[in-house]
């Protein structure tokens, strides 16, 4: 893989945990600076001082003017070339009870939360020799699971947006990509597990096996397998990867 911009800014957007958090580890082995932008204060401490960021910013990336002012905090240490809208929410329900509130909460961070974030970065990026745009969207976003059609259709939203403003920004530097993880050994699958184990009182094994089963090859994903993934397209062997959304889920997709 060719390396990334020299002296290279990252931004990562949920990277406090899970996926989030194993991306920024990647690219700050990889030689980049990186900020992690959160909710969780402690949590993004604590990747700061591991090693897995530089620097860390706290705000929802669902309320604009709260990630306005983290990118622009962040700009402000170094112009922004990297920027990886990973922050998400999930939550599960049948369709009849899916009301309009859980759709916006979907919506407001799953699809917003990635348009904010590029809104407030691209202006550096623009000025930057190399740019790289990648949203973590989801399997959800390229077909359909029941019982998260709120979810999913946000997802599919995020690749729509993906595919149009790679086209926008062909003629620039900046590349757009989404990577479409399946399920996830993360916090958030985890505490879809503890929900089916307290509903039906199955096994830990067996709650795992629910979702293993959508991936052929019969396990949960890894978070490094994810950002391996994000690496390769911050890379400047990655310059005509654009538009696309790239599965890792074991061939599922």
């Amino acid at each position: 893989m060719s390396g990334l911009p020299r002296s290279a800014h990252a931004v990562v957007t949920g990277g406090g945990r899970g996926i989030g958090r194993a991306i920024a580890s990647e690219l700050v082995h990889a030689g980049a600076t990186v900020t992690v932008i959160g909710r969780n204060r402690a949590a993004l401490d604590q990747a700061v001082a591991a090693g897995d960021a530089h620097f860390a910013d706290v705000a929802d990336v669902g309320d604009q003017a709260a990630i306005d002012a983290a990118i622009a905090k962040a700009t402000s240490r170094q112009p922004i070339d990297i920027l990886i809208a990973n922050a998400g929410i999930a939550e599960s329900a049948p369709f009849a009870k899916s009301d309009a509130a859980l759709f916006k909460r979907m919506i407001d961070v799953n699809l917003m939360g990635v348009v904010h974030s590029i809104q407030a970065a691209l202006p550096s990026m623009r000025n930057q020799p190399c740019g790289r745009i990648v949203a973590i969207a989801s399997t959800a976003g390229l077909k359909g699971y029941a019982y998260v059609s709120a979810y999913s259709a946000a997802k599919h939203a995020v690749i729509g947006l993906v595919r149009s403003l790679a086209l926008e920004l062909a003629n620039t530097h900046i590349t757009v990509n989404a990577v479409c993880p399946g399920f996830t050994d993360t916090d958030l699958v985890a505490g879809s597990v503890e929900n089916i184990m307290a509903k039906t009182g199955r096994s830990r094994e067996q709650a795992v096996a629910e979702f293993a089963r959508y991936n052929p090859q019969g396990r949960l994903v890894t978070p490094k397998e994810v950002a391996d993934s994000v690496l390769w397209l911050c890379g400047e062997g990655a310059s005509a990867v654009t538009g696309q959304a790239i599965a890792v889920a074991g061939g599922e997709i």
